[in-house]
């Protein structure tokens, strides 16, 4: 079955610590949801993109760490469920009990499947 990745959207400046209880019961009650239908893999909320560090190869050969997230952006992954699906449409209806729940923009993408060798 493929899998999808369902991604939270939050802005460059959010604060987790405003996310209130009744926030907090809707990400766990889609959370049971999608693990009484089989869909739920892997979950995970993430700092905020303050709290990022990045790395970068050097022309040398050597790696770089700096601090912030890699992409400049308005808006960064804040959190996220990795999801078995049987196919996008699935993928994109718990990506839509995802925005209701999370109150926040959502991202669905399916991983690519790597050739076996």
């Amino acid at each position: 079955m493929p899998q999808y990745l369902v991604a939270i959207h939050h802005p460059d400046n959010y604060d987790a610590s405003l996310e209130d209880e009744a926030m907090i019961r809707e990400i766990q009650a889609l959370n049971d949801e999608m693990a009484a239908a089989g869909a739920w893999f892997f979950a995970g909320g993430l700092q905020s993109a303050p709290f990022a560090k990045s790395l970068r190869k050097q022309s040398d050969g050597k790696v770089v760490i700096t601090d912030g997230p890699y992409i400049e952006a308005k808006e960064h992954i804040g959190g996220f469920w990795i999801l078995d699906a049987a196919n996008m449409d699935e993928a994109l209806a718990w990506g839509s009990k995802a925005v209701v729940a999370c109150r926040a923009p959502v991202e669905v993408r399916e991983f690519l499947v790597m050739p076996a060798e």
